[in-house]
């Protein structure tokens, strides 16, 4: 087998750290020359996954379609923000057979799409490969140090994601298959906006209560909007959904809780993000979901009130207190 990651990111190092333990011939496509030049001397991502040098079968690319041509299995795992473009960088060179599979768990912020659509889009007027996405629990750290983890692999085509499933699953990692690509999806993007309201609420010590109200109310507005677009209304129960989403508000490296906690700090948005490494998607994500829900009239008040505070200065204080003393309702 032969597999392409394209993204030198902390997710994607992990992905082809994880692939080449298992004898995958993996090429790892990096646009940054400076990590390259760092991986091609010491085969170690010092910049995004320090501590971490990748086994013999994964090797590394500068050139986009030398490392596209010839595998068997594509990865994209780059923030959504730029995976348009890349797309329509690749797609001249993709086959019929390939499988292309999109670890990027976000919104297009413009069309509003998920990223399994822009593929679609973008890919067809060429050739039509394969469609697949992956999701789930997945701290990048914890997947390169072969922690024990279960993600779910979603794909319209049955077959396609039996075959992700069986080529990346092992003692370390466990892949579930699924036909709800848009559930997988809504649930991968949604659930880290919830992480940036779990952050804000851990920042001001709310409590354990909150922090339950919190992830239960966070998941009602995933399966909202997921079922409302078609999605099954079980996949938000599963990995994707509630796995996801307890890892991502609980976690220690969760990117979004991060940004979360620093906002209920006082610190500025612009503060926060300039002094990041890493993409937290859940900031673009939330005003995709606030468009989102908006154009579907469909009600989201915990993504509204994150949209308010990352977009609108709202005090998280105050956001808080908004959420508290909404009209009283059934569950």
């Amino acid at each position: 087998m032969k597999a392409c990651i394209i993204g030198g990111g902390s997710w994607g190092s992990a992905f082809a750290l994880h692939l080449g333990r298992l004898k995958v011939r993996t090429k790892l496509w990096v646009r940054e020359t400076d990590i390259l030049e760092t991986l091609l001397k010491t085969r170690e991502n010092k910049t995004f996954l320090p501590g971490h040098v990748f086994p013999a079968p994964v090797s590394f690319y500068h050139d986009l379609p030398e490392a596209v041509v010839s595998t068997e299995f594509l990865f994209v795992a780059v923030p959504s923000q730029f995976c348009r473009d890349l797309y329509a960088e690749i797609a001249p060179y993709l086959t019929d057979d390939q499988i292309v599979v999109s670890l990027t768990k976000g919104l297009e912020q413009k069309s509003l799409m998920r990223m399994s659509q822009v593929m679609e889009e973008v890919f067809h007027p060429y050739r039509k490969p394969r469609l697949a996405v992956l999701s789930g629990p997945s701290f990048a750290k914890e997947v390169a140090r072969g922690n024990p983890t279960a993600l779910v692999v979603a794909s319209k085509d049955p077959e396609c994601a039996r075959k992700v499933q069986h080529l990346i699953s092992c003692l370390a990692l466990r892949a579930y298959a699924s036909s709800d690509i848009i559930g997988v999806e809504i649930a991968g993007a949604l659930k880290n906006v919830i992480a940036i309201a779990a952050g804000i609420t851990d920042s001001l010590e709310c409590g354990m209560n909150s922090k339950a109200a919190l992830i239960t109310r966070g998941l009602v507005e995933m399966n909202r909007l997921g079922t409302h677009l078609g999605a099954r209304r079980e996949t938000f129960s599963g990995l994707a959904g509630m796995g996801d989403l307890i890892l991502t508000c609980t976690g220690e490296l969760s990117r979004n809780h991060y940004v979360g906690s620093e906002l209920g700090k006082g610190r500025s948005l612009r503060a926060i993000l300039s002094g990041m490494k890493m993409v937290a998607e859940g900031v673009r994500t939330t005003l995709s979901a606030h468009h989102l829900a908006r154009r579907e009239n469909i009600e989201m008040p915990i993504s509204e009130q994150v949209y308010q505070v990352l977009y609108k200065n709202k005090s998280p204080r105050k956001a808080i207190e908004d959420l508290m003393s909404r009209a009283l309702k059934n569950e």
